[in-house]
């Protein structure tokens, strides 16, 4: 997997199993993790903290509204952040505006979405 050392990556992700081995495995390459953020209003409030991002892993659907992510991908894509989307949707169903964004099926390799984040 891709040496990470130095990069802050945000995950949203409600699902807590997910979340949690998306964090340990950035958190093992060296990342530093922000979230993993459960709903769009706390990685809004995680994006308004502040500090650089160098990416981010959406989940596309979160909690038990079924809220979506394009919010947080809205702010994201106006930041320059590079994404990846890590859900269960077929492409088709992904907002046209984000057809360009890598989408990756759960449960995700995480080398894949580094590699696609970070060459």
């Amino acid at each position: 997997m891709t040496n990470l050392s130095g990069r802050r990556i945000l995950v949203v992700e409600d699902e807590f199993v997910l979340a949690d081995e998306l964090q340990r495995g950035l958190e093992d390459a060296g990342a530093e993790v922000v979230g993993p953020a459960p709903t769009v209003e706390a990685a809004l409030k995680a994006l308004r903290a502040g500090g650089t991002l160098d990416a981010a892993v959406l989940d596309m659907n979160l909690g038990p509204r079924n809220e979506k992510v394009y919010p947080v991908a809205d702010v994201l894509d106006a930041l320059g952040v590079p994404f990846v989307f890590v859900t269960g949707y077929e492409s088709h169903l992904i907002d046209e505006r984000y057809a360009h964004v890598p989408r990756y099926g759960k449960p995700v390799n995480l080398g894949r979405v580094m590699q696609a984040l970070f060459g």
